[in-house]
């Protein structure tokens, strides 16, 4: 199947969209003991997209702060912000920038480039969008979650240990989820 050069979007409007930080989160799972999921969330410092006039062209740009990854669990939190892991003290923020944006079968998918720990990789996000509208203070506003899968491993996320039953306490295939709310800038 060929991917479309442009498309129409009820409701799309070119310019700059910035992110609206209190309708938005970054969240993410991951297999822990071979038996369960562990979820949590990163606090989203900036993301914007340029969206010219068609939408296959729009251009996006984000940032997490690593630091404020949340588990739940104060320990793991901290193990997660450690060397061990994401090493938040030398590597602060996780960065996303697209490489492209496509609509294949119904579905848009924007590929672009990863950056964690330092070591960037293409990554795709496959998009749903929620829609567009006004805000009752004139605010335009659009709405999308975007999910893609990670191997943890290629972004040097290698700490792990062994389980006594077989098997790993952490997975390699990491889920991250962005549910996105941004205003179009005046």
């Amino acid at each position: 199947m060929t991917a479309a050069t442009t498309i129409d979007v009820p409701g799309y409007k070119a310019g700059t969209w910035v992110l609206d930080p209190s309708h938005s989160e970054v969240t993410f799972s991951v297999r822990h003991m071979m038996i369960s999921k562990v979820r949590g969330n990163f606090g989203l410092k900036s993301a914007t997209i340029e969206a010219p006039a068609n939408p296959l062209e729009a251009k996006v740009t984000a940032s997490v702060d690593v630091a404020s990854v949340d588990t739940k669990d104060e320990a793991r939190d901290n193990h997660l912000r450690s060397g061990d892991f994401f090493d938040a003290e030398q590597f602060p923020t996780l960065e996303f920038a697209s490489t492209g944006v496509r609509y294949e079968g119904g579905d848009f998918l924007v590929d672009g480039d990863l950056t964690i720990r330092g070591i960037t990789k293409p990554v795709t996000f496959e998009v749903e969008f929620g829609g567009f509208g006004t805000d009752p203070w004139g605010n335009y506003k659009a709405g999308a979650t975007a999910t893609t899968v990670v191997n943890r491993e290629d972004f040097g996320l290698t700490w792990n240990a062994a389980l006594e039953t077989g098997g790993v306490l952490v997975g390699k295939d990491v889920t991250i989820t962005l549910d996105l709310q941004g205003a179009l800038q005046a």
